[in-house]
């Protein structure tokens, strides 16, 4: 059974809370509630939502602030704010951090569902490829309480063969897999998938130095040596979303 998408709805009008809950999750949404942004960010730390939708203006904390400090917890958070007032120079604010778009109030329902639906698919698909059972389980952890997509591959045959069904926007390829390296996987996938983003992996940095030198002059955007540090690369993907989203036409400020 697929999963619901999760929206989490902030607003300090709590009947506009309740009205936009019952109806998306008559429409087969999952949904929660707050009724101001330091309850948000309560229940963003206990678990992430696919998107969370949010007032701008409001008491004590507004919406760009929330959406800043939810970002610091769960970086792949993906924002929808709302206003029903004129606040040119904080939308203009939540644009620059990287929120997916602005409505406007009274809400249209259809362009809402419409927006929802391309903002859960907008965060980029990450993909660990790694025959380190143990890496995959540690990284992958880490990526996804901090609100991203992941699929694990434990080998390069298994990362072509989901690059075919479902492509990832991101993939952190280890240089040493068994049958297929590292350099090989990522060629496959890079004619499967041109616009594929990859970072690739070692733990043996003599060794493999030709194939990632191969690797980076075909496209690869960097080599991380292992062990490293999961702050950079939490930095990384921020880096590389944003100009993946550069790359795509976003909703933004609608009317």
């Amino acid at each position: 059974m697929q999963e619901k998408t999760s929206i989490l709805i902030v607003d300090d009008e709590v009947s506009f809370c309740k009205t936009i809950a019952k109806i998306l999750s008559r429409k087969g949404y999952e949904t929660a509630t707050a009724e101001n942004g330091f309850k948000a960010l309560g229940i963003i730390k206990k678990r992430a939502y696919d998107v969370v939708l949010m007032d701008i203006r409001m008491p004590g904390m507004n919406g760009v602030e929330a959406y800043k400090k939810i970002k610091a917890m769960r970086p792949g958070a993906i924002a929808i704010l709302m206003t029903a007032f004129s606040v040119d120079e904080l939308i203009k604010e939540a644009q620059k951090e990287g929120v997916y778009a602005t409505l406007h109030k009274p809400l249209v329902i259809d362009v809402l569902i419409n927006s929802i639906e391309r903002a859960k698919n907008s965060g980029p698909l990450l993909a660990i490829v790694d025959d380190d059972p143990g890496i995959c389980k540690t990284m992958g952890g880490i990526l996804k309480k901090k609100g991203y997509k992941v699929s694990i591959c434990g080998t390069g045959e298994e990362a072509i063969s989901i690059a075919k069904e479902k492509p990832s926007d991101v993939l952190f390829i280890d240089m040493k897999l068994p049958a297929l390296n590292g350099l090989e996987t990522y060629l496959e996938i890079k004619r499967i998938n041109p616009n594929a983003i990859a970072v690739m992996m070692t733990a043996y940095e003599t060794k493999m130095e030709d194939l990632v030198k191969q690797a980076l002059e075909e496209g690869a955007y960097i080599c991380l040596l292992k062990p490293f540090d999961m702050d950079e690369v939490l930095r990384l993907i921020d880096e590389i979303s944003q100009k993946i989203r550069r790359r795509k036409v976003p909703v933004e400020n609608i009317r």
